[in-house]
C-alpha cells in the first residue's frame, strides 16, 4: 500500500502480509525510499515499510524551521497513524541518526535496531571536510553530487552498474537544493551525545562498509561499545551504500539478526 499520512504528509509504502512486527527502513540525505528496493524485494515475505523523509521524494517540506527532532516526530506520527506498536528499525546515514534518536526515547517500541552507515565522534579534520562540502553545495557546484556517488560506491561498481548510478544520481538531482542544504546543515552540526546513545536499550546491530570513508568502521565499533549487548558487522568491500553494492551480504546479515529477534 502506498499513501500519504499524518501531519507531515509523509509518503510511504507499506507491505503488510501478516500481524508480525514490520521492518521500517529510513533513507539518507538527498535520497528517497527507493534506495531500499533490493531490501523490499528480498524481504517480500516480511512486513516492510519505507517512507520519504521530510523534503525528500514525495514528502513535502512543510516546516518553517527544521531540527533533528522533527524527523523523530515524523517517524512516530507515521507508525502511530498506521497502528504499528512495535517494529524493527533500520536507519542509513542521517537515517541512522534519526533511528538512534528514536531509539533513545522509544526503545520500548522497537523489536530491534539496525544502525547502518552511521557517524561517531568525527575528528576536527573530518568536521572540516563536511563543512567544506556544505560550502561547495551552497555554491551549487555541479560536481558535488557526482563526487558523492564516488564516495558512496566503489568505482568498479559504478562502471559496471550505470543504471544504478543514474537512478541514485537522479534522486540527488530531484531533491530541492534549498531543502537539501537545510537538512545537510543538521548533519554538519551534529554532535554525538554518549549519554543519549547509552539510553538505547533495544537489541542493536551496527553495520558499515569496510571502505566507507565517511562512516568509518572504527566509528561503528566505538558506538557499538556504548550500547549494551549490541553487535557490530563490517561488510567486506562495501562503501557507504553497501545495502545496494553488497546487497546479498547486507540482506543476509540483517535477516539473521531480525529473525533471531523474532524468535527470541
Amino acid at each position: 500500500m502506498s499513501n500519504t499520512s499524518d501531519t507531515f504528509e509523509t509518503y510511504y509504502k507499506y507491505n503488510k502480509i501478516n500481524e508480525k512486527n514490520p521492518i521500517i527502513f529510513v533513507h539518507g540525505i538527498g535520497l528517497n525510499n527507493e534506495i531500499w528496493d533490493d531490501q523490499i524485494n528480498y524481504f517480500k515475505n516480511y512486513n516492510t515499510l519505507v517512507y520519504d523523509l521530510i523534503g525528500h521524494g514525495k514528502t513535502p517540506f512543510n516546516k518553517k524551521k527544521l531540527a533533528m527532532k522533527d524527523f523523530t516526530e515524523q517517524l512516530l506520527k507515521l507508525v502511530d497513524s498506521l497502528n504499528i506498536n512495535k517494529f524493527h528499525l533500520v536507519g542509513f546515514s542521517i537515517g541512522s541518526l534519526i533511528a538512534r534518536n528514536f531509539a533513545s526515547s522509544y526503545s520500548d517500541r522497537l523489536s530491534s535496531l539496525i544502525i547502518f552507515g552511521t557517524i561517531y565522534k568525527r575528528s576536527e579534520d573530518e568536521k572540516r571536510q563536511i563543512l567544506n562540502r556544505y560550502e561547495m553545495m551552497k555554491l551549487k557546484k555541479d560536481n558535488t553530487k557526482k563526487r558523492a556517488l564516488y564516495r558512496w560506491f566503489t568505482e568498479d561498481f559504478i562502471n559496471k552498474n550505470p543504471l544504478i548510478y543514474k537512478k541514485i544520481y537522479s534522486m540527488l538531482e530531484n531533491t530541492n537544493h534549498e531543502t537539501w542544504l537545510k537538512i545537510y546543515k543538521l548533519f554538519v552540526d551534529h554532535e554525538d551525545d554518549d549519554m543519549k546513545i547509552k539510553q538505547i536499550t533495544a537489541k542493536t546491530l551496527v553495520i558499515t562498509g569496510e571502505q566507507d570513508i565517511g562512516s568509518k568502521p572504527q566509528m561503528s565499533k566505538e558506538i557499538s561499545k556504548l550500547i549494551d549487548g549490541s553487535f557490530c558487522k563490517i561488510i567486506k568491500g562495501g562503501r557507504h551504500l553497501c545495502n545496494i553494492e553488497c546487497s546479498k551480504n547486507f540482506n543476509l546479515i540483517i535477516r539473521k539478526f531480525i529473525d533471531n529477534r523474532n524468535n527470541a
